[in-house]
């Protein structure tokens, strides 16, 4: 397995550096790298780069993380990184992903040249409480000598939608000694009957009756890990939004974004003699008052 320097791939000099500045390093590098963000490119080849930056900052910002990473980059890299010449990113990540000696190799006209397997892409539907919460999930997949295999893989905890899941060695076989390829697994977050995702905002509907929505009320929802007590207010209409803050889904930085509860007034079926007397009453009142606004 290749060990993975974060801090090069964050274009970061050592690992002397403060928490702020791999954000600031994550944050540029992510707009440069961002797939969406650069039309005119190879988008596979800005998937990777974006994905390996990614991964580097969700280690690095987590102080745990850093710390076990830490241990490891200084026994690869600590002493020797200053003395290396300064390099693209697109070099470092490319001698990252590969190792340095498949240059040299490729450069050696005596020996036979490796050649690495390809890669496999498929995609999978999760729920969004999967997504949010973390799962263990099964794959079957064709494997290039036509059996079907079956492994299981982990679903990370606030996986972003269309984030890939990497599964080293389940790509196409190598050649002449090359490592094979890896599985990429596309997660589709899926939304539910009454919860859809948008960005890192949540959606989701309240049915209100009349006289809820006109005198307010309060309201208990059920959403992923909360129970939550709302309030509606008077004179609420249909398509009204309550937004909550903080308590959407995770954008892989630590912080959620917004809970956006749009108001839906139910008309009731099925009303008894009283009731309809109460709103021909109501009717009425409303006729009224209307004679005496034209009136005036």
């Amino acid at each position: 397995m290749v060990f993975k320097n974060y801090y090069k791939i964050l274009g970061l000099e050592s690992n002397k550096v403060s928490n702020e500045q791999i954000k600031l390093a994550y944050r540029e590098l992510a707009k440069k790298y961002h797939p969406d963000m650069n039309s005119n490119v190879n988008r596979d080849e800005y998937e990777e780069i974006f994905k390996d930056i990614n991964e580097a900052y969700r280690t690095l910002s987590d102080p745990k993380l850093k710390r076990r990473y830490d241990f490891h980059w200084n026994r690869y890299y600590g002493r020797t990184y200053k003395k290396q010449e300064k390099k693209s990113l697109k070099q470092i990540l490319f001698e990252t992903l590969f190792g340095s000696g498949f240059i040299k190799q490729k450069s050696q006209s005596n020996t036979i040249e490796k050649v690495y397997g390809e890669d496999i892409y498929t995609k999978i539907d999760v729920s969004i409480q999967d997504a949010f919460y973390g799962a263990s999930k099964q794959l079957k997949f064709k494997s290039v000598n036509g059996k079907t295999e079956s492994f299981s893989f982990k679903v990370p905890a606030g996986i972003q939608n269309h984030d890939k899941i990497r599964i080293v060695g389940r790509g196409k076989k190598g050649k002449n000694g090359g490592k094979n390829g890896d599985l990429l697994i596309e997660i589709n977050i899926k939304n539910e009957p009454n919860l859809k995702l948008s960005g890192i905002d949540l959606y989701t509907e309240i049915s209100l009756k009349p006289w809820e929505a006109v005198l307010g009320t309060t309201k208990i929802i059920n959403i992923l890990d909360d129970n939550m007590q709302i309030i509606i207010p008077k004179s609420t209409s249909s398509n009204d939004t309550l937004v909550i803050k903080d308590k959407g889904y995770k954008n892989g930085l630590g912080s959620r974004g917004d809970l956006k509860i749009v108001a839906k007034i139910v008309t009731p079926k099925n009303l008894d003699k009283e009731q309809i007397e109460l709103y021909n009453q109501l009717k009425q009142i409303d006729l009224n008052k209307t004679k005496q606004r034209t009136k005036v």
